[in-house]
């Protein structure tokens, strides 16, 4: 069985690498759709490396991801990740005040 949370890609030295999808959306602001995954890299700092490219959600079986090339469009992914990151923030902190 096909995992639809995760997809192979080849990278420039021509090695397969796993990535898991954290989340996909559609903008209305620029009218295409975005994924956000991960290869469960670790940057110079211990942070996780985190990816978004544009992707056509109906070319699922053969999907191709394209890079992100304007300003206004990583404006809008990293608005999306700041949220969700306050979201953790303030679940871990509500779950850490419960005894």
């Amino acid at each position: 069985m096909e995992d639809k949370n995760k997809f192979t890609v080849i990278n420039d030295e021509g090695r397969e690498i796993t990535c898991d999808v954290l989340f996909t959306f559609d903008s209305d602001e620029t009218k295409k759709s975005y994924i956000v995954y991960t290869d469960n890299t670790k940057d110079s700092k211990g942070n996780i490396q985190v990816y978004a490219s544009i992707f056509d959600p109906k070319k699922e079986d053969d999907m191709e991801l394209l890079p992100i090339e304007s300003d206004k469009e990583w404006k809008v992914i990293e608005t999306i990740l700041e949220s969700l990151q306050e979201e953790i923030r303030n679940q871990a902190n509500d779950t850490s005040g419960e005894n």
